[in-house]
């Protein structure tokens, strides 16, 4: 199946460039050369002005780009312009640099996490916060799911949260179980997505199944995204992502604290039926390991 972009070529065409650094002919690596020096520039270039910048002619940028792996010139600008848009805070020089704050790195991280953690306070809607409880305590079925590693680890989560209360859930990561699981949903059951992107076709794909077998969609994700206009429930918080790229994102903490907060209020409002949940769980494990003392319910 080719790409949706129709594009064959090498996924990473400035790796492509180091690897080949110093092993291609004298006149591709003049180009390789100025490429590299001018990577902002080439989007712009017709095949004519980079020869001509190189000193080399049109047949030789051409043999360049297929040593790269790329068809021609013009693939070759095209990944060339898709890597530079998510890659140029990566190859700057500040990427390389410690952090000038003198903050621990315990510190950084808690940083993020409470900046992070007041702007969701500030923004999170405590109508549909109240919506989304009211389907979780009427839901015969609890679905969540999330692609890639923080949202994943947060609808896993999620899960394990809501069966100590009594409520059926299970978590997917995988983007085809989730969209023959989502088909099975129907008017008494929710599905619950996590993703921080809210452009996950995997995701966007489940929550309009589920709708349309009538299943509450509960979602956490950013405002205006496809996933926000397609859940039942958006839970928005626009969070501010840390200039630090060497910083694990605090967005994932975010998600868990929201999904913690549900899985607080249907607690509380279900507390004759969860408190003797918990309870069994508790005996259940003191009989399996022995300890009777204070510590975390099952972890």
């Amino acid at each position: 199946m080719r790409p949706r972009n129709n594009i064959s070529g090498p996924v990473d065409v400035i790796s492509a460039l180091q690897l080949h650094d110093g092993k291609l002919a004298t006149q591709e690596q003049r180009v390789a050369n100025y490429v590299k020096e001018n990577l902002e520039d080439i989007s712009s270039m017709a095949i004519s002005d980079l020869a001509r910048h190189c000193q080399v002619s049109k047949p030789t940028v051409i043999r360049f780009c297929r040593t790269l792996g790329c068809e021609g010139y013009r693939e070759f600008k095209l990944r060339l312009a898709q890597n530079l848009a998510v890659s140029l805070q990566y190859l700057s020089p500040d990427a390389l640099k410690p952090t000038e704050t003198g903050a621990s790195a315990i510190d950084q991280v808690f940083g993020a996490v409470h900046a992070n953690a007041m702007a969701m306070r500030e923004q999170l809607d405590q109508s549909l916060f109240s919506e989304a409880k009211l389907a979780l305590l009427g839901t015969r079925n609890l679905l969540f799911a999330g692609i890639g590693g923080g949202s994943s680890a947060v609808s896993q989560e999620g899960a394990n949260r809501f069966f100590r209360l009594g409520i059926p859930a299970v978590a997917t990561s995988d983007s085809y179980i989730l969209q023959m699981r989502a088909a099975t949903l129907n008017q008494s059951d929710v599905l619950f997505v996590i993703s921080a992107s809210g452009e996950a076709d995997a995701i966007v794909g489940a929550v309009e199944i589920a709708n349309n077998y009538g299943a509450t969609t509960i979602c956490v994700t950013t405002p205006g995204t496809r996933l926000a206009k397609t859940a039942t429930i958006p839970l928005l918080v626009n969070l501010p992502e840390d200039q630090n790229i060497h910083k694990p994102t605090a967005s994932r903490y975010i998600h868990m604290m929201i999904v913690d907060a549900l899985a607080l209020a249907v607690a509380q409002q279900r507390a004759q039926e969860t408190t003797e949940n918990l309870r069994r769980i508790r005996a259940s494990l003191t009989a399996y390991h022995g300890r009777t003392g204070p510590q975390p319910l099952g972890d």
